[in-house]
């Protein structure tokens, strides 16, 4: 009899334990899952005073490839770029691509993160817009990009770096406001000689000669073209310490100035060698003599 009471006291404190633990187990409450990362990136899009039509122009293109920027007026003064981070974060946008237009059409491109940066200036040459080029390409407006980088870029840390500010600025978000849901155009990015070369092209599915034919990838370029050359990296928007300097890059008024000299050179050069002619005649000339035709005809 005693042990048939322990057993069932024991087989009670196991039923006891149980329940207990299946409501410690209902009491935990379930980890709140954890939050997905939102790829908000906008750009604001801007040029100083002074641009010319061709750059006007590489800026409707550039409107026309990324749906996530957001263009704004002009701005007034070129010594003012602290104004830059306040205007991007009025307008929402956490990147900024400003083009700076000096004498002789030099184009300077900045890209930063706003409001702490970093920022990057670049020297931008060889603009072709789309209406120049007149390629056969085509793609969709506002559809999504590919980005496509070359190698050399993780080469070096500034190499790395303008890839990351890239990637920010001319990656389109799957959440843009005015982005299609296609992917149907490449930006690539080339590292050749020490300069960015910016090429777009499209993806092409079929064959256009065989329409009915198996699939087959083609890429066509559709523009616009430039190149880059990047001059300086700052580690604010649009100022701060130096991170990185090009020691190869020469600014087009050093250029221009280097071949005013060459110039003057070859006219002083022009200059001493008549001088020289004029005192070379001057020693080949006799002097005087009791014959001479002033003396004997005086």
């Amino acid at each position: 009899m005693a042990s048939i009471l322990k057993a069932q006291k024991s087989n009670a404190a196991k039923q006891d334990s149980k329940k207990r633990k299946s409501v410690d187990m209902d009491s935990v409450e379930d980890p709140a899952p954890a939050p997905k990362k939102r790829n908000k990136q906008r750009v604001l899009l801007l040029s100083s005073r002074g641009v010319t039509h061709r750059m006007r122009h590489l800026m409707n293109d550039i409107e026309a490839l990324l749906p996530h920027v957001k263009k704004d007026s002009k701005l007034d003064s070129k010594s003012q770029l602290h104004l830059l981070p306040e205007l991007a974060d009025l307008n929402n946008c956490n990147n900024t691509l400003y083009f700076e237009a000096r004498r002789h059409e030099d184009l300077y491109l900045w890209a930063a993160k706003t409001p702490n940066g970093p920022s990057i200036k670049m020297h931008v040459q060889n603009v072709h817009t789309m209406d120049e080029l007149k390629m056969t390409g085509n793609c969709l407006k506002g559809s999504r990009g590919l980005l496509s980088f070359d190698k050399g870029f993780e080469d070096s840390e500034w190499g790395r770096l303008t890839k990351e500010v890239f990637t920010h600025i001319f990656g389109v978000p799957p959440t843009a406001r005015k982005s299609k849901p296609f992917i149907d155009h490449i930006l690539t990015f080339s590292l050749l000689d020490s300069k960015i070369w910016f090429r777009n092209f499209q993806i092409i599915e079929k064959d256009p000669l065989q329409p009915n034919g198996p699939p087959q990838t083609t890429l066509v370029e559709i523009g616009p073209r430039f190149v880059l050359t990047p001059i300086r990296i700052f580690e604010g928007a649009f100022g701060g310490a130096t991170v990185y300097s090009n020691p190869e890059f020469i600014s087009p008024a050093a250029v221009r100035s280097m071949i005013r000299r060459q110039q003057g050179g070859k006219y002083n050069q022009r200059k001493d060698t008549e001088e020289e002619t004029i005192r070379r005649k001057e020693r080949r000339q006799r002097e005087e003599d009791q014959l001479a035709v002033s003396k004997v005809f005086a």
